[in-house]
């Protein structure tokens, strides 16, 4: 065996571990280790979850957030304003509002923002499916929650251009999150204030525009 491991088997759980995102080598032999130390049920309940998690969470038909039903927990809300949604990139985005409690409206997940370099354009976002829910006349404002990054305000523009034939207000979440910041890592108390403080997005495109 030329390999520095002791077994094949241990081998083959380390490229796996360490296929995961910021998990290196190390990591993963360690976390491969810890796995082999535990009771056999323990780590076949974790595979399972796995397996369960992979196989069965779907996407909600309205928002796009995942969920364990057709329709997810948010968008199934009553008590939520269904007249607000809340637009961001993905998944982790809806996470970190819900977090601030100082939301209360639906989301709008894309999936990804506009970004010509990584071969993403506005057909792979659900930005069409947006435009249908605000097409139906029940929205009176979309919030725009993207990154404030050149592709999030790329995806924002283009987003404000494919609404404006509806009578919807645009707004934008305010700069309390930096330029270059990713929604995920603001903070709670910052998130939610860039929330609540929010500007009309046409305000704020000719102030980014000077």
């Amino acid at each position: 065996m030329n390999s520095s491991y002791p077994s094949t088997l241990l081998e083959n759980a380390v490229n796996e571990l360490a296929r995961l995102p910021g998990i290196g080598r190390k990591t993963a032999l360690r976390l491969a280790l810890y796995l082999l130390r535990q009771e056999e049920e323990k780590v076949e309940h974790f595979a399972e979850a796995l397996l369960k998690m992979r196989r069965e969470i779907t996407y909600c038909s309205v928002c796009h957030n995942i969920s364990d039903r057709p329709l997810c927990s948010i968008c199934a809300d009553s008590s939520r304003d269904s007249s607000l949604i809340c637009v961001v990139e993905n998944v982790k985005e809806v996470m970190a509002i819900e977090k601030t409690v100082q939301f209360r409206g639906l989301y709008h997940v894309l999936g990804g923002i506009i970004s010509p370099i990584d071969g993403i354009g506005p057909s792979d976002l659900e930005i069409n499916s947006l435009e249908e829910r605000v097409k139906a006349g029940e929205i009176r404002e979309v919030i725009l929650a993207l990154s404030a990054t050149m592709e999030g305000d790329t995806t924002n523009f283009y987003i404000y251009r494919r609404l404006q034939r509806y009578p919807v207000r645009v707004s934008i979440i305010a700069r309390g999150v930096s330029i270059g910041d990713e929604i995920e890592y603001a903070d709670e108390v910052t998130l939610g204030r860039s929330i609540l403080n929010r500007t009309p997005f046409d305000e704020s495109y000719k102030l980014l525009s000077k």
